[in-house]
């Protein structure tokens, strides 16, 4: 087949029978020449969330808030049309200094994409990360350790022993990438790649991918790194929905079903790929014409559910969720009841 990489499976490397050695030759960069001509990136699924504009309608779907809408409408409400503040996670954090790093690291020339040179870029890409979120030194720091102004002050002597053992921590799964892909046989045509398209229905898809790597035959493989470990086999097809997700937008932007999806797992050093066909692809585009229909329903009428389930646990927004007593905030948008009426939203009733 000849990819831009060796293949791994299952997280051996060099399996017999699989794609060979080459490096991305003809066709690089062409998947992002496409996802340039769709414009700019937006801020997000919202439309101008983030930007200082008062709240809209929703007005595209990425894998992210496809994902949230399936696991929970009242959850989806809160992100993208109340846009609810949630507080930094060390792991998320940390998944993206990782994520910096594995993008950052094909800046340098083949040779010199060693493990210990990636290990020793995970503090700076904390500083520089750090330096955008000034509240992230928070994750580490005592409340009781904040200046008056509310400036994280100077770690002690406990914060700095936690901020030491998170970056050991991200240096690890760094390294454990080594041991799963070899960066000096890689050449990806594009890295943290935004990608959006339109359907024929006027849906708008988008989102940014990790990796994507194009054989000199034009062959796609499309590349996710998760930081997290493997999930079960039973609980698998979310992450796949994401790569299925991907899949259908560069097939509609290129013309070309990517060849193979691959999820890296550095939690637990286990990679798997998925080879979708047409089929596939079409069945999740029918799937996410429903889910909009829904989005678009729910966005209409004001009627966001909640669906409790073992993640609740850990979401931000137990306080505004009927579920746990609490109340949503007055809904933002205007109702439209079935027979096209406009009626100012009042507050959600507990359901």
């Amino acid at each position: 087949m000849g990819w831009s990489a060796e293949q791994t499976e299952a997280g051996t490397r060099g399996e017999p029978g699989g794609p060979g050695t080459d490096t991305a030759g003809a066709g690089a960069g062409a998947v992002g020449a496409a996802a340039e001509a769709a414009g700019p990136r937006p801020q997000a699924d919202g439309a101008g969330a983030g930007s200082g504009e008062g709240p809209r309608a929703p007005v595209a779907l990425s894998p992210s808030r496809a994902g949230d809408f399936m696991q929970c409408p009242l959850l989806y409400r809160f992100r993208v049309i109340d846009r609810l503040p949630e507080k930094p996670s060390p792991a998320a954090t940390r998944g993206t200094v990782v994520h910096a790093v594995l993008e950052r690291l094909f800046d340098a020339p083949a040779a010199e994409r060693t493990a210990a040179g990636a290990r020793a870029m995970v503090p700076g890409e904390w500083e520089k990360l750090l330096a955008k979120r000034p509240e992230l030194a928070g994750l580490f720091a005592d409340a009781a350790s904040d200046d008056a102004d509310g400036t994280p002050a100077a770690p002690d002597g406990a914060a700095a022993e936690r901020l030491a053992t998170w970056l050991a921590e991200a240096e690890a799964l760094v390294e454990r990438w080594f041991t799963l892909e070899d960066p000096t046989r890689l050449e990806p045509a594009d890295r943290e790649l935004y990608v959006e398209t339109e359907l024929e229905s006027g849906l708008r898809l988008r989102g940014i991918i990790d990796r994507v790597d194009v054989a000199p035959t034009g062959e796609v493989r499309i590349v996710d790194y998760k930081t997290g470990k493997a999930p079960r086999p039973q609980f698998a097809e979310g992450a796949l929905f994401q790569m299925k997700f991907y899949a259908l937008v560069v097939w509609r932007l290129r013309g070309v079903v990517p060849r193979r999806l691959q999820l890296v797992y550095l939690g637990s050093g286990d990679v798997v790929t998925y080879d979708p066909g047409e089929a596939d692809l079409r069945g999740v585009e029918r799937k996410l014409l429903a889910l909009w229909e829904a989005i678009q329903r729910a966005t209409a009428t004001g009627d966001w559910r909640p669906r409790p389930t073992k993640l609740c646990g850990w979401c931000d927004h137990q306080a505004h969720c009927p579920e746990f007593g609490g109340t949503p905030p007055v809904y933002p948008l205007e109702v439209r009841p079935p027979d096209g009426a406009v009626v100012p939203q009042g507050r959600m009733e507990q359901i």
